[in-house]
């Protein structure tokens, strides 16, 4: 069965066993983020609208949900903002009514000031806004927004998100070097982030290739450092470890088509996955690139395998 809403489930470095849901077509975002793993946002957009039909997405995650495999959170997220598509409330709730898996909602949050879309994750059990600044400026620089959208008016949506909502959230701050890591944007995040109290915040870097080659990572002491100054509930999500599925030998193709899918993947993601010995995933690599239905790139002089060419994500 060719799935075109679900993918997974995969690991997270997060959220354990992810199961995918995609609800809007790829690159469909309010924001062009220098550090998206996707690529380039060809045209932005805050225009909310139904993207794909609910039973056909309800019908693959129940087909997925019958196999019975390791599944620790439905997510929705994959290709764009998962907000923009304008029947998200009936998604999870008709989710929650099919299964007790907890469901995700991974967000830009840069439609969080409006009431409408708030009320449409109510019924979510997770939800992770990013925020990777809180100037006008440093915000342009970095996640390079729909000209319509002002941070300050992120911010007070995501304050009243957090207000509002019964359950868990933790936000999410990506650092890139020279453009939001100096210590007057950090110090003016921290206090902001100080003022909405989430659950959890999360801190990382560029680790995929990004959509622009001069967004680059911090290193591990940069980052740990901002972790001391953000505080207490700042905690640095690091490389993915020690996740592994169980998964015969003809899972194996299946299983890395999967995988890089939406997203750049190593060798080391892959043998994580899947635990499988690297030779036989090696093989399957390679005949996948003959056949084209993966290509490799390389990001710092590391290998990824992934379904977009480099021209696509650059």
């Amino acid at each position: 069965m060719k799935f075109h809403y679900i993918f997974g489930p995969v690991p997270s470095r997060r959220l354990g066993f992810s199961l995918g849901v995609d609800i809007v077509p790829f690159k469909t975002c309010t924001l062009n983020c220098v550090y998206c793993q996707l690529g380039g946002t060809p045209k932005k957009t805050i225009r909310r609208q139904r993207y794909g039909i609910t039973k056909d997405i309800l019908f693959e995650l129940d087909h997925i949900l019958h196999q019975g495999q390791k599944i620790d959170y439905i997510t929705l997220s994959g290709s764009g903002e998962p907000t923009l598509n304008s029947n998200i409330k009936e998604i999870i709730e008709a989710i929650k009514g099919m299964s007790n898996i907890p469901v995700a909602v991974l967000t830009n949050g840069t439609l969080l000031y409006r009431r409408d879309v708030r009320r449409a994750l109510y019924s979510a059990d997770l939800v992770i806004p990013s925020l990777d600044a809180v100037s006008e400026g440093v915000f342009a620089k970095i996640n390079r927004p729909h000209d319509s959208l002002r941070m300050n008016r992120i911010i007070e949506g995501v304050h009243s998100f957090v207000s509002e909502f019964r359950g868990k959230v933790w936000i999410e701050i990506m650092f890139v070097k020279g453009l939001n890591d100096h210590w007057d944007e950090v110090q003016k995040i921290k206090t902001v982030i100080s003022e909405i109290h989430p659950q959890e915040i999360h801190i990382n870097s560029v680790v995929r290739p990004p959509a622009e080659d001069f967004a680059t990572a911090l290193s591990m002491t940069e980052l740990q450092r901002i972790q001391t100054i953000i505080g207490v509930k700042c905690k640095l999500i690091g490389e993915l470890r020690g996740n592994k599925m169980k998964n015969n030998k003809k899972e194996v193709r299946s299983t890395i088509v999967n995988l890089t899918k939406r997203r750049a993947v190593t060798i080391a993601d892959i043998t994580d996955t899947l635990g499988v010995h690297v030779n036989e995933i090696i093989k399957c690599l390679r005949d996948l690139q003959k056949e084209k239905v993966i290509y490799r790139i390389i990001h710092n002089g590391q290998d990824y395998y992934t379904q977009m060419m480099k021209g696509e994500i650059s």
